[in-house]
């Protein structure tokens, strides 16, 4: 019988590469992708995906991942971004499905310093042992750099047939790729929207505004123009493509104010105490992007989502 492992895959050339070492072992790679509306958003509602021939779990991140978000343990990088507390928690996801799959080990795409918050040795050593897996989580890509792990021990997996990477050169990972035909990966850097700086800031505004909020709210911010109100939030789209997306994101009690007979954007106000002067200063952003009903009387369309 193959060695069953339990594989951490971002759809990226590190989890790609690393994922073809363990299968050149002969390893019965179980792959978890893990989704939420600030990283792989477009596989929320899907159960699996193909990845390198084999049908990748689709883990989807809910509000108990919000909740270290807002207070994590290790701090934020860059961003609002709690890469030490997000990959535990990942990880310890995945040691769940390693013992109901009775699997041997974890592995995953990480490279030793190829970011400065979350992949340094001290923090691997960190995470492995608050999770209780010392031994039991194997990095293909920088093991010869690390100590050996369990399966390395035990002979499972040949220590020789590994990698020894570290830094964020990608140099020796796009020439696995070519020599094995490795494509479709996605391009390093900009996959969480939390390290972006504009993001975060949205996500700051909404946890100072809203510190019970949860991920349908932070679903929210992510579209259109975003204004607050006396702890009203109030959303603009800036294209139809927007617009579409607000009424599909609306959640009751959700007002949204349009302007009669005139092209305009949709406004989505959403909030606890949504009073009249909080809609008359909704009407005036949306008269500041609606070109064409400058200098006119208009009317406005207000409804209520039930």
């Amino acid at each position: 019988m193959k060695t069953k492992a339990i594989g951490l895959i971002s759809g990226g050339l590190d989890s790609m590469v690393a994922t073809l070492l363990m299968m050149k072992q002969g390893i019965d790679a179980v792959l978890l992708k893990f989704a939420s509306p600030f990283f792989h958003s477009d596989i929320i509602n899907k159960q699996t995906i193909e990845f390198m021939g084999l049908s990748a779990r689709v883990v989807n991140m809910g509000n108990e991942y919000f909740d270290i978000i807002k207070h994590p343990q290790y701090g934020y990088g860059s961003g609002f971004n709690p890469c030490i507390d997000c990959k535990m928690h990942m990880l310890s996801i995945a040691k769940r499905v390693m013992e109901q799959e009775d699997a041997a080990f974890i592995f995953t795409g990480d490279v030793l310093n190829q970011r400065p918050f979350s992949q340094r040795k001290n923090f691997f050593h960190l995470i492995d042992k608050r999770l209780e897996l010392e031994g039991r989580i194997l990095r293909p890509l920088s093991a010869k750099l690390l100590e050996p792990t369990i399966p390395e021990i035990k002979g499972i997996v040949n220590r020789e047939e590994l990698l020894g990477i570290s830094g964020r050169s990608r140099e020796q990972q796009l020439k696995i790729a070519s020599e094995h035909n490795l494509s479709g990966y996605s391009q390093p850097s900009g996959g969480c929207l939390l390290t972006d700086k504009i993001f975060s800031k949205r996500i700051k505004d909404l946890l100072n505004n809203w510190p019970e909020s949860t991920l349908d709210d932070a679903e929210l911010i992510k579209h259109g123009r975003i204004f607050w109100y006396k702890k009203n939030l109030i959303v603009i789209g800036r294209n139809q493509n927007e617009n579409r997306m607000l009424e599909l994101l609306l959640k009751s009690g959700d007002v949204v104010v349009e302007i009669n007979d005139i092209p305009c954007p949709v406004c989505v106000i959403r909030g606890k105490d949504i009073t009249d002067e909080v809609i008359q200063y909704a009407k005036g952003k949306i008269l500041e992007y609606t070109p064409k009903a400058k200098g006119k009387s208009v009317d406005y369309l207000i409804r209520m989502k039930e």
